[in-house]
Order: structure tokens, then C-alpha cells, then sequence
């Protein structure tokens, strides 16, 4: 499409990338330019000025996004990349082409790339006859191929859900540091996507099942939405043994997972069976509430405000010092929040109680971390215990 340069900014004193297109590709250089400045999100490479044949962008320090990596550190990168997509969903914009190599990893965390495929969604923000029929060619596919959803393989419409099914190949190769649909030629790979299903990882259960139904054949039989699907895998996270890695994982060390979900599955049984059993029906009425978090609640994507177990105390994100995120937790019946300690970072998000109620887990820096519910600190580098999932 064009080249990329490492240039200066010499009015405002800072390092950019310079993006020139040959000609032919104008078109989906206006389209990067508008999906990039309508998602204004910060795990997006933000556009800082554009021209008839260049896009002035941010300059990022970092690395092709590149598998294996532990389950912790997958699941924290594959957060972030939800948030950016979800960013990108709500203003009507698919990607269309999401790979490793259109995510850049830094010390600050992820940044989606390459908007230049991106469809806009003409329900939300209008037809745009000139710039789809530049960008769309008879008989042509859009995007790479071995990330591509079986509709766009067949020519049919691409949607959120097709960028689900692009990000459930990228989560496969983070965790398993090998392609979901590999092949040799251009044919087999179409054939892996259209007809078969990738080899397992042998990771933990509930966190495989979330990634085979982001890779359903049929779109209306995938997560529908990046925030869901966010929020399947933190669960996942939560009910699964953490803090394996994944590549290369003996098929014994699955043993202990195993019984955990079987376990499980007999509790679940269980709890579902005893009101059918009991003489009279438990009166569980359903009770609603409103609750003010105050100005420095963080909104939009990233904003998750969670009930404990036992329904008494809040958690949610709020603003710390400048842009960091930090955790506060509030019991319903008083009205002052505190601050976790321990809990600010740049990219802190999406907090969940464990089962018990007595900690808080929450994405930071890349990995899920934990603290007390009280407030009690504890070092940020120590991860969630397995007895939480049970």
C-alpha cells in the first residue's frame, strides 16, 4: 500500500510514524483515518494529522504481538485488544483484518493497528458509495487469509461477529504460539477455516470453550460482542486453574482442571436439583437499587461496577492520580467509597469478586492480579490462587 517512515514533529518536539500511500490506495487510507479518529481510543494507534496521500500517526515502541505466553498474560493482552475492538464496534466500524501482526505490544500495553480494511457500518453512519466500491472489488476478499471468518471466505457481509472470529484465532496463536487454521497453500488454509476445527490446546476447559465457540462456523452461533466475550473470559479465568503456560502442555498436567470442572459440574447438579426436591419453593424476591459512584467513575468501555457474592459490597474503576485507573469499593449501605490499595495502573480494568467474596481479582499491566476486599494491600505481583475457582 505504501511505505511507513520514523519522522519528526518539529513544532511539537515528538517522533511520529509517516505513513505515505501509492495512489491506488487513497481510498483506504481515508477510511483508516476516519475509523482511527472516530474510536479515539487509547489501545488504538492514535492519528494525529492526515493529507491527500499520508496519515501523520503515533509513534509506538513496541513489537508484533507473538505467542506462546502464559494463560495470564493472554488473557490480560486479549482484554485490552477487546476494549480497542469494542471501541471500534460501537462507532461502526469493523476491522476486517485483525492478526498478530496488526497488534503492537510496549511497556504501556497493546495498540491495534491497520484500519486501512476497516468496513463502516452503513446503518450507523450512512452509506459511503465511493470509498466502499475503491475498497471492494468483484470476486475479490478482503483481509489475511488465515484470520479471515468463513462469511467473508464466501463473500457475505462481515461484521463484529467476523472480527470475534479474527480475535479467537489471535487468542489460539497467543496461547498455543502456532496458527488455529495453518495450511500450506492459499486452498487448505480455506478449507481448515470452512470445514474444520483447530487442534486442541489443552488449556484450561472453560477458557478452551470460550475460544472454539469465538470460532463457530456460523456467526449467530459466536459470542456476539467484544464486551461479552470480555467478560467470558475473565469467568473463565476465574472457575479454571491459573498460572499455567500453555505450549507444549503434557496431557497428565490436564488432570487436576479435569476434576476441578467435574466437581463442579456435580455442585451445579446439585443446586439446580434441591428446589425441585424441597416441600416449598424458596422466596427469593428481586430486589432494585440505583447507586451514584460520584464524577471519578471511569465510563464507557472499560467501566464495570461488580456486586459481591453476598450482595453487600460494590467494586468498580475510578479515577486516581492523572489518567491512572485505580479500584474503590464501597458497601451498599454507606455512601463513601475507598480506594484499594495497590490497585493503580494505567490499564486497570474489569474487577470480579471470587466466590467467597473475600478478594477482588482485576486486569493490571497485563496479568490478573488480586487484593482483599477490605482494603488490605498486597503486592502486585501476586496472582489469583487456584482455590478461588472453587
Amino acid at each position: 500500500m505504501g511505505e511507513v517512515w520514523k519522522a519528526r514533529d518539529s513544532q511539537l518536539g515528538r517522533d511520529v510514524a509517516l505513513k505515505i500511500s501509492k495512489a491506488a490506495f487513497t481510498a483506504r487510507f481515508d477510511r483508516e483515518a476516519r475509523a482511527i479518529a472516530a474510536s479515539n481510543h487509547p489501545n488504538i494507534c492514535q492519528i494525529y494529522d492526515v493529507g491527500p496521500n499520508y496519515l501523520v500517526m503515533e509513534l509506538i515502541d513496541g513489537s508484533p504481538l507473538k505467542g506462546p505466553m502464559p494463560v495470564e498474560k493472554a488473557v490480560g493482552y486479549a482484554g485490552l485488544i477487546l476494549d480497542a475492538l469494542d471501541a471500534a464496534h460501537r462507532k461502526g466500524f469493523t476491522h476486517r483484518d485483525l492478526k498478530p501482526a496488526n497488534i503492537l505490544v510496549s511497556k504501556h500495553g497493546i495498540k491495534l493497528l491497520d484500519f486501512g480494511l476497516a468496513k463502516r457500518r452503513t446503518a450507523t453512519l450512512g452509506e459511503d458509495n465511493e470509498t466502499e466500491a475503491l475498497l471492494s472489488v468483484p470476486g475479490q476478499i478482503s483481509g489475511t487469509l488465515q484470520y479471515m471468518s468463513p462469511e467473508q471466505l464466501q463473500g457475505k457481509e462481515a461484521d463484529a461477529r467476523s472480527d470475534i472470529f479474527a480475535f479467537g484465532c489471535v487468542l489460539y496463536e497467543m496461547m498455543g504460539g502456532r496458527m488455529a487454521f495453518p495450511g500450506s497453500t492459499a486452498p487448505s488454509v480455506i478449507a481448515a477455516i470452512l470445514e474444520r476445527e483447530p487442534e486442541p490446546l489443552k488449556t484450561i476447559p472453560a477458557l478452551e470453550r470460550v475460544i472454539r465457540t469465538c470460532l463457530e462456523k456460523d456467526p449467530d452461533k459466536r459470542i456476539q460482542n467484544a464486551l461479552d466475550l470480555k467478560r467470558d473470559l475473565v469467568w473463565a479465568m476465574e472457575t479454571g486453574a491459573i498460572g499455567s503456560t500453555v505450549a507444549a502442555t503434557p496431557a497428565k498436567s490436564l488432570m487436576p482442571s479435569v476434576i476441578v470442572a467435574a466437581v463442579m459440574a456435580v455442585v451445579a447438579a446439585v443446586a439446580l436439583w434441591a428446589p425441585w426436591r424441597s416441600d416449598k419453593p424458596a422466596d427469593l424476591p428481586m430486589t432494585r437499587f440505583s447507586v451514584d459512584l460520584g464524577p471519578d467513575a471511569v465510563r464507557g468501555a472499560r467501566v464495570t461496577a461488580v456486586l459481591s457474592p453476598d450482595g453487600t459490597r460494590l467494586v468498580f474503576t475510578g479515577r486516581a492520580e492523572g489518567e491512572l485507573v485505580q479500584l474503590f469499593t464501597r458497601r451498599v449501605d454507606q455512601a463513601q467509597a475507598v480506594a484499594l490499595e495497590g490497585t493503580a495502573a494505567a490499564d486497570t480494568s474489569y474487577p470480579f469478586f471470587s466466590r467467597d467474596g473475600k478478594w477482588i481479582g482485576f486486569i493490571a499491566d497485563g496479568k490478573i492480579r488480586k487484593v482483599a476486599a477490605q482494603g488490605a494491600r498486597l503486592p502486585l505481583s501476586e496472582t489469583l490462587p487456584k482455590s478461588t475457582s472453587g
